[in-house]
């Protein structure tokens, strides 16, 4: 694997999008692997867009923290309309996890707008070039945070797990909540089995 690896993630306030980026970006402190986190929060707290850009193995001095168009290598939307927002940065054979969550904008709401399906937006990614994991959202256990499930899906289906081991990230995320490590190990987990699964 090369010496970098770009990640893209984007989806809307309230999602845990920060969460995920802050999981990888502190098991990659904890390895002594070099790590850029650039967040962007929306307006609104919840619901506004939210995305984070990580660039990883290469030190942070050497390059711009913002991912350029056609740069990612792995791209995790959160949000399903949000996927099409991000395609422009992922390069043609980039990865994607996306959750199939839908916060319905004001204008479609209003009746003023069409909100895209899933087959409009896999269809995309592929016009892309890109390989894509879908999680339908009702596929979520209840008692599970959808980003940490996420994550579990990212660790069994991406490249990023050449980077960093299961066994890492459930450190981090044993060590960031500990008094609900249990609960949130057990949600981490179950989207390792749902990829492996759906596999």
């Amino acid at each position: 694997m090369k010496n970098y690896f770009d990640i893209y993630i984007v989806g809307v306030g309230g999602q845990g999008v920060l969460t995920i980026a802050d999981i990888i970006t502190l098991t990659a402190t904890r390895e002594n692997v070099d790590i850029n986190y650039y967040p962007t929060k929306g307006m609104a707290q919840r619901g506004g867009f939210v995305k984070a850009q990580l660039r990883i193995g290469r030190a942070p001095d050497t390059f711009s923290p913002s991912i350029s168009q056609r740069s990612a290598d792995l791209v995790v939307s959160m949000e399903l309309c949000e996927t099409l927002r991000a395609i422009r940065y992922a390069k043609p054979d980039a990865e994607y996890v996306v959750l199939g969550e839908k916060w319905l904008p004001t204008d479609v709401m209003l009746g003023h707008g069409a909100y895209p399906e899933k087959e409009t937006v896999c269809s995309e990614i592929q016009k892309a070039g890109g390989s894509y994991s879908y999680i339908c959202s009702e596929d979520v256990p209840s008692y599970a945070r959808p980003n940490l499930f996420v994550l579990g899906v990212i660790f069994a289906n991406t490249a990023l797990r050449n980077l960093f081991s299961v066994a890492d990230i459930e450190e981090t995320i044993a060590n960031r909540w500990p008094k609900v490590a249990e609960s949130n190990l057990k949600t981490f987990r179950a989207g390792l089995a749902y990829a492996a699964e759906k596999a």
